[in-house]
């Protein structure tokens, strides 16, 4: 049946307090994730030796710590969303924040562990990875409070304020295990102490000043998400194509970010040190791309934004196997080429900036809003698919020829399809009530 709109009327929002907490959630998210992320290795690594294991053996650990994260949210994520289109948002969000606090915790915990109980190490590890991959499912849901708070109009700006979190986290989570792990002298625990008590800071903010922005126990909101709803989810009109839209633009990006790391040390022979600061410089850029885009989306539909998103995305990765293609054949080098190179990256973060919040917001715009939650999360789900699969292909293509091109060449592939479904969207979309039970 179709639902009008005007029986899931939420009660006044508080936008700025619930704003806030949306990209303090996200921002938390994102920081916790950048602040393990360049220690997780060489923690497990540690216990991994205690065990005798293989060296392929060892990486399967690691690789598994690495995606069980994505995992957790690919799964989770539809749940938080039609959880918090039933009972609020605020209790999710909440949910969601503990859950860090207590996870990061087990994590610095988990690396405290002496050699001798390795196994035991792991598996608190794997355990703190499930745990907040499961937490930071949520990011549907922050955008579902976005949906409550503002007009149709205003939807894509402040959708804007995820991908601004998402590049602010991203920029100063290594920064802060760094200069964190020193205030800690170097303590294995310091980087999960470090994400919790920052989870906590961000609950005591939430606790304090976020209201309820959707009115729970909406009738749409009984059931329970599963495999039936998500296949109804993407049968709605055009949410399916955003939703696949979104997953290939994943996909494509985390191309970029697994072979990131590897491209920079096979052309230029960087080191940690320099890793670091092409990775700050990434997140630099999508924190000023994510700005950017906000005064953009005032005079320009979000139709038009994610077409020229996926063009800069394009000739960003393209530009980039050129790099390592042009490496490989000895035809050029030096500072030029360096420079190339970040300006390609430059270009490519700067696309994807505009493609994340635009599918948000056509997203939104397309959904029943007593169905934000759920339809969201499951756009979200879709996402964390593509941070599985993504960065695997990324790995295996970037081996499989020593130019070490093929995984931005099949990057740029998949944006070719993507720009191939653009057409079907047509124009922005009005908000419509849509069928759904």
């Amino acid at each position: 049946m179709t639902v009008p709109a005007s029986t899931t009327a939420a009660p006044p929002p508080a936008p700025r307090g619930a704003l806030l907490i949306v990209f303090l959630t996200v921002f938390i998210d994102l920081l916790g994730f950048g602040i393990v992320l360049p220690v997780l290795p060489r923690q497990a690594e540690h216990y991994i030796r205690s065990l005798g294991l293989s060296e392929l053996a060892g990486g399967a650990v690691i690789g598994l710590l690495f995606s069980v994260f994505s995992l957790m949210q690919f799964l989770f994520s539809p749940l938080w969303g039609r959880l918090s289109d039933r009972v609020g948002r605020r209790p999710m969000l909440l949910l969601s924040l503990a859950g860090s606090v207590i996870f990061y915790a087990l994590y610095g915990w988990a690396v405290t562990m002496p050699a001798d109980r390795a196994a035991l190490a792991l598996g608190l590890m794997l355990a703190a990875r499930v745990g907040a991959g499961i937490a930071g499912a949520s990011v549907g849901t922050a955008a579902a409070v976005i949906a409550d708070c503002t007009t149709p109009e205003n939807r894509a700006r402040g959708m804007a304020l995820i991908g601004i979190a998402f590049g602010g986290g991203f920029t100063l989570g290594p920064l802060i295990a760094y200069f964190g792990l020193a205030l800690f002298d170097k303590q294995p625990w310091g980087v999960g102490a470090i994400a919790s008590l920052l989870s906590f800071v961000a609950l005591v903010i939430a606790l304090l000043v976020f209201r309820e922005t959707r009115r729970p126990g909406s009738r749409e909101a009984k059931e329970l998400p599963g495999i039936a709803r998500t296949a109804a989810v993407l049968r709605m009109p055009a949410v399916g194509t955003l939703v696949l839209v979104y997953f290939l633009s994943i996909f494509a990006f985390a191309n970029f970010e697994a072979t990131l790391a590897r491209l920079t040390k096979s052309a230029f022979g960087m080191d940690d040190d320099g890793n670091f600061l092409v990775f700050a410089f990434i997140g630099f850029m999508l924190l000023l791309a994510g700005g950017s885009y906000r005064p953009l989306a005032k005079r320009l539909p979000e139709t038009r934004l994610l077409a020229g998103g996926v063009v800069l995305m394009m000739l960003g990765l393209g530009a980039l196997g050129g790099v390592a293609a042009a490496v490989y054949a000895g035809v050029v080098g030096g500072r030029g080429l360096m420079a190339v190179f970040y300006g390609a990256a430059a270009l490519a973060v700067a696309g994807f900036a505009c493609v994340n919040p635009s599918v948000s917001a056509l997203i939104s715009k397309h959904t029943d809003p007593g169905r934000q939650g759920e339809v969201l999360g499951v756009n979200q789900s879709f996402a964390s698919l593509g941070r599985i699969l993504g960065p695997s292909a990324g790995s295996i293509l970037f081996a499989a020829h020593p130019s070490h091109a093929l995984p931005f060449a099949a990057a740029v592939l998949v944006l070719a399809g993507v720009a191939a479904l653009l057409p079907r969207l047509g124009a922005s979309p009005r908000p419509q009530a849509v069928s759904g039970g």
